[in-house]
């Protein structure tokens, strides 16, 4: 794709799902300061539109995402809280998401790919995030992240060394949770996703925010217990029960 065809990153809506997609793939779909803003406000237009079960986060080309613009990095001190913003946020979208890893992930985006809940990747899959060369020090969001689902080994292994960890060792330490083909990658990632759609979205998404909370040691207990009585009380409860007994797939109406 020619650098002519290049967009800030843009979300499409196909029925239940959603899709944003990286789109400079000639600059390996870094990030410049203003798609961090832009990011943000398509998290804000899924989380608006109740249509929207599950979201895809994307790229053209032969890279994932390479990170933040570093010589941008080089002129604004408070690029990195920006880009902890914006992950930050990407964590609490309201739908599970997925980040479809067609090829490598470097630096910021290593963080951005593990706010998600699900990430599917191809054998040529790879990290690489250069901090400890460039003599920045990570975000503390994403060492968070890095250290709670990974594990503190693993996060310092790619934070301190600065070691490129490819597709087989990403897999044993959970940061990628399938590997596909390249051949059959998309229509793979869509199976994940559809499934996503297909299942009841009330305890899908109360499930997510509680299991969130409970990894990062702030659960409210109370509330958990709430959405599961809310979930007990939905129409889609009874759909799911009706579905189970007649051996059928269920139909879910997020009620």
């Amino acid at each position: 794709m020619p650098d002519s065809a290049a967009t800030p990153p843009f979300l499409k809506i196909d029925g239940h799902l959603g899709t944003i997609l990286l789109n400079r793939p000639d600059h390996h779909n870094r990030l410049e300061p203003q798609d961090l803003r832009m990011l943000q406000a398509l998290f804000d237009e899924v989380d608006a539109n109740e249509e929207v079960r599950a979201l895809v986060i994307a790229s053209t080309g032969r890279t994932f995402c390479s990170g933040f613009h570093l010589g941008a990095l080089n002129q604004a001190e408070s690029a990195p809280q920006a880009f902890e913003q914006m992950t930050d946020r990407l964590e609490a979208v309201r739908v599970p998401t997925v980040c479809a890893l067609q090829g490598g992930l470097y630096g910021g985006a290593v963080d951005l790919a593990l706010a998600c809940d699900f990430r599917v990747g191809v054998p040529d899959t790879e990290l690489f995030v250069p901090v400890s060369r460039l003599g920045i020090h990570f975000y503390g969001g994403g060492m968070r992240r890095m250290v709670q689902r990974l594990g503190l080994a693993a996060a310092k292994r790619i934070l301190l060394s600065g070691a490129t960890l490819r597709a087989p060792e990403l897999q044993r330490i959970n940061y990628l949770d399938l590997i596909f083909d390249s051949a059959e990658f998309e229509e793979q990632v869509r199976s994940v996703a559809t499934t996503l759609c297909e299942s009841a979205p009330i305890a899908v998404q109360g499930m997510k925010r509680s299991l969130n909370a409970i990894c990062r040691g702030d659960a409210d207990w109370a509330e958990i217990a709430g959405s599961v009585q809310r979930s007990l009380r939905s129409s889609d409860f009874q759909e799911g029960i009706s579905a189970w007994t007649e051996r059928r797939k269920p139909v879910f109406r997020g009620k």
